[in-house]
């Protein structure tokens, strides 16, 4: 009769362990998904950055080429330079993604010199040797190329975001990713007005 009460007792023992380990598998393997996601979103938004530092980068020659056609633009320079140098003087850390006053920040300034950059380009309608040149053209089409790749990048970024903030609100998940500190990511939103058909002619 004590060796049945042992047994039983192992048994029990025995299918506690095995639930406790079944549980912890669960639980590492939940905390490795989160992980991967998480990275996945951190990806994607270093290819936004990529995009827009190659914004970033196009906008001296291209402001130099017009500035050589049209000098008198001062206010249109200044403008792009301003917004430049704003969007330049913010630190990108991994903490903006954790943050969406500050992503909110980001993504304003990058809509400013966005607006700065049409200015420029509307400008360029005023002066037909400009719009010939094979410099500025070239520049234009790149910059034009990159603006389509931000949008490409930005949904992708939206994309995974969107997986992310999904998987981690789902029960049972949501108990692992609040205790190892997974927080929903912010999304880039459409500007104010973006819904308006641009009147820019190239």
């Amino acid at each position: 009769m004590k060796s049945r009460g042992c047994l039983i007792a192992a048994v029990v023992l025995g299918a506690i362990a095995v639930v406790v380990i079944g549980v912890f598998m669960w639980g590492v393997g939940v905390s490795n998904r989160l992980v991967t996601l998480d990275e996945g979103v951190r990806s994607a938004w270093s290819q936004v950055e990529n995009q827009y530092q190659r914004r970033a980068d196009l906008i001296p020659n291209l402001v130099e080429t017009v500035k050589g056609y049209a000098n008198q633009e001062q206010d249109v320079f200044l403008g792009v330079a301003e917004a430049r140098a704003k969007v330049g003087q913010m630190t990108v850390t991994k903490e903006v993604l954790d943050d969406p006053k500050t992503f909110a920040k980001f993504q304003a300034a990058q809509d400013q010199l966005g607006s700065a950059l049409s200015r420029l380009l509307v400008v360029s309608e005023n002066y037909p040797q400009l719009k010939s040149n094979e410099n500025f053209l070239s520049l234009q089409t790149q910059l034009e190329g990159t603006e389509n790749r931000i949008t490409v990048e930005r949904k992708r970024f939206n994309d995974i975001v969107q997986s992310y903030n999904t998987t981690i609100r789902q029960f049972p998940v949501s108990f692992i990713a609040g205790f190892r500190g997974f927080h929903e990511k912010p999304y880039f939103q459409a500007k104010e007005g973006s819904e308006n058909a641009p009147q820019v002619k190239f």
